[in-house]
């Protein structure tokens, strides 16, 4: 029969590669084992410690996560202000061992446009007491120093212009005898900017839409100087307010006070506040506090608050410009608004024109010829047809709703991942592989699954021949997720955004889409009849069909290699010959196929043992290893990083990204047309627009962020920006005309 059965045969490993996305992930590089060191593009975060008088119960222990941030970037306070969110640690220490709150430094007031940040830059420590009491048992060592077991989990928000959620797992072994002060000066600092008690609480006293603050106690050398405010509690004053402007302070006989307005947005009514003032930085001097702190009670009526949201005002409307103006690499972190039913709707009818689309795309194009053999079997069989596309739609939209959810759901485990996803794992990529080369093999003639099968598995295709139909519905999502075509990037992107139903709704429309076309020619007779009648070109098609399928094994074969090295691909060659030896040998009788077939599977054991790994160790690039001296050198493409976007915007210098990747078809066909056309590079020279390229062939959670916040979740996608404008995000079918008009209206 021709190729119904091949869909048997390659069962396992189409469904398999088409519900991967966790073996896509566990084909990841293994994280490195936890060290005291964290380093991102924005901070280096350091687990240390302080034990002058070795860990004993009674002795003072501290720990403590210090964060050096890059020039322009901060983390927040306890009280983060108008937006953002404090460090968060979460601590694993041994029995007998607690911990203390975090001895927050003063922070500093960082102003972000019309809203203000309480936070620190540059370098800080959070120290963090430890108490180690009698039931506290020492480890049993064997000639090594005893030491105590540390491991920390925690989270930072990092923002300049823009925020990005990071974190870290840290570990540390700390000595239990004698001195541990490495990091003696560290931690004496963090103590020099702790806020001193005061010993009168003071009064907080609410007048109308102004707080009256009086502080008594505070040390004869800070009176009469200005005076910083902090509020530990969040959301009741307005923090942006400037003194001497918008709130006044004053001392009175060595009592502070101060008149400072409440928040637009108040959303609570403390009855008691905490509250920090420290001097200015001109004024502090070596040596003495520079902080004090006092639990003032509050008196008088609050009015009427705002209710409590999960993200406040303030940090949604800073949220939302970040989006807007995307001055650095588009790579903040935002939430996007709940859909309006209109909106929903042309994001379902965006999906399913998607999803039409598709079917022009490279991607899909040996799926349309099998199609086309299929129908010309089944001529003159109208109800054959009708079931073979009821079929086909149903497997097409199935994969499409389990691939979908499968990245929702990871996504939702905190799993940067976005369209295409499970090509990132080079053992997905080694599995379409060998699915495309067994499907090749079936079409030039190698084998018939009859002759290569047990019985028992050719007798079910023959009870249930619409699994054929269903399986190539199957097969053609898994080689379509390379592609993006028209109008897939706003729906995809927009489906991340929705609640998990509308979303799946949005990947059903889409598969429906893909499927369409096969479902309306087996509804419509007229179609199907428009094919030649059965006959000996079918034979000549099929095997004319084979290239396609090898011409996409050479393909992803390529892929491999961007993603595991040469030693990969040569490695996923050799056992692809040996995969085709033993179906070969599969097809011989009697005894020559048992022992042929025997040597060859051993052989291939051996093999795979040896040198397998190849295929899934991930490696960096070579064209990325050598992209920085690349672009030093002054050649045209410079690699993607957030930091180098906004290093070029701040330089007043417009910036192009492209978002690819190496399994993506039409990013490929875009590369080698439009990226690649003369007039379109001496338009790019014409303008001095630095040409950046973020390849995700490869998992980047940076690049998914980046995606994530210009609304996309998959490539190609591409980004013209110019400083002080909103970001241009061209067509994923990228037209020569479309880019230099854009150039042109820079």
């Amino acid at each position: 029969m021709i190729f119904s059965r091949i869909h048997f045969a390659t069962l396992l490993i189409a469904t398999a590669a088409a519900s991967m996305p966790a073996a896509a992930q566990s084909a990841s590089p293994v994280a490195p084992k936890a060290g005291a060191v964290v380093t991102t593009p924005h901070v280096r975060a350091e687990l240390i410690a302080h034990a002058p008088d070795g860990v004993t119960p009674g002795a003072p222990v501290w720990v403590g996560l210090q964060i050096t941030h890059q020039p322009e970037w901060h983390t927040y306070w306890k009280n983060a202000g108008d937006s953002g969110l404090p460090t968060e640690m979460t601590w694993t220490l041994p029995a007998g061992v607690s911990t203390g709150e975090i001895a927050w430094p003063v922070p500093e007031k960082i102003a972000v446009g019309n809203l203000a940040n309480y936070g620190y830059e540059n370098t800080v420590l959070l120290p963090v007491p430890l108490e180690v009491s009698t039931l506290y048992k020492p480890p049993v060592t064997m000639g090594t120093t005893p030491a105590m077991d540390i491991r920390l989990k925690a989270s930072w928000l990092v923002c300049r212009k823009e925020c990005i959620p990071e974190e870290g797992t840290f570990s540390l072994s700390l000595p239990l005898q004698g001195s541990t002060a490495l990091h003696k000066a560290d931690f004496d600092t963090a103590a020099a900017a702790q806020p001193q008690p005061l010993a009168k609480p003071g009064t907080v006293q609410v007048e109308g839409h102004n707080l009256k603050v009086r502080l008594e106690g505070l040390p004869a050398a800070v009176q009469g100087k200005t005076l910083g405010f902090f509020p530990e509690t969040p959301e009741v004053i307005r923090t942006a307010a400037v003194s001497g402007k918008d709130w006044t302070q004053s001392w009175d006989d060595g009592v502070w006070t101060a008149s400072i307005p409440l928040a637009d947005q108040r959303s609570e009514s403390p009855t008691t506040m905490p509250v920090v003032v420290a001097l200015a930085e001109a004024d502090r001097q070596a040596g003495q506090p520079v902080a004090w702190r006092a639990e003032a009670p509050v008196s008088g009526t609050w009015s009427s608050a705002a209710p409590r949201a999960e993200v406040s005002p303030a940090l949604q409307a800073a949220l939302t410009a970040n989006a807007a103006s995307a001055t650095s690499a588009a790579a903040s972190s935002t939430e996007l608004p709940a859909p309006s039913s209109t909106t929903f709707l042309a994001a379902l009818f965006g999906a399913l024109l998607g999803g039409l689309l598709l079917n022009l795309m490279p991607c899909v194009f040996p799926i349309l010829a099998i199609k086309v053999l299929g129908f010309a079997r089944q001529a003159g069989n109208d109800s054959a047809h009708r079931k073979a596309g009821l079929a086909y739609t149903g497997g097409v939209m199935l994969s499409f709703l389990a691939l979908g959810g499968a990245m929702l759901a990871l996504r939702a485990a905190g799993a940067g991942l976005g369209w295409g996803f499970q090509l990132q794992s080079p053992g997905v990529v080694a599995a379409l592989a060998a699915l495309f080369t067994l499907i090749g093999l079936n079409l030039v003639g190698v084998f018939e699954f009859g002759r290569a099968a047990p019985s028992s598995v050719c007798s079910a295709q023959a009870k249930h021949p619409l699994a054929n139909d269903f399986l190539s519905g199957v097969l053609a999502v898994v080689i379509a997720s390379p592609c993006t075509a028209p109008f897939m990037g706003v729906s995809l992107g927009f489906a991340i955004g929705l609640p998990a139903a509308q979303a799946l709704l949005l990947f059903a429309a889409l598969g429906f889409g893909l499927a369409l076309p096969y479902l309306v020619a087996g509804f419509v007779p007229a179609i199907a009849r428009l094919l030649p009648k059965p006959g000996p070109w079918m034979h000549t098609l099929r095997r004319l069909l084979a290239f396609p399928m090898f011409a996409t094994v050479a393909w992803l074969v390529w892929v491999l290699g961007q993603q595991s090295g040469i030693d990969g691909a040569g490695t996923l060659l050799a056992l692809l010959v040996c995969l085709a030896a033993i179906v070969w040998a599969l097809t011989l009788s009697g005894r020559t196929r048992v022992v042929i077939a025997g040597l060859l599977i051993a052989f291939t054991a051996v093999l795979t043992a040896a040198i397998g790994r190849n295929v899934l160790q991930v490696v960096e690039p070579a064209q990325l290893a050598s992209a920085a001296a690349k672009g030093a050198a002054g050649q045209r493409w410079q690699p993607w990083s957030a930091d180098r976007v906004a290093a070029l915007s701040d330089a007043g210098q417009p910036v192009f990204i492209d978002f690819t990747a190496a399994w993506c078809v039409t990013c490929q066909y875009n590369k080698k047309s439009t990226l690649s056309d003369a007039q379109v590079l001496a338009d790019f020279d014409a303008k001095k627009v630095a040409m950046l390229r973020a390849d995700w062939t490869r998992r980047d959670p940076a690049i998914t962020a980046a995606l994530t916040a210009l609304g996309r979740s998959g490539v190609p996608v591409y980004v013209l920006q110019a400083p002080g404008k909103p970001p241009v995000v061209l067509t994923e079918i990228l037209g020569k005309d479309e880019v230099r008009a854009a150039l042109a209206a820079l």
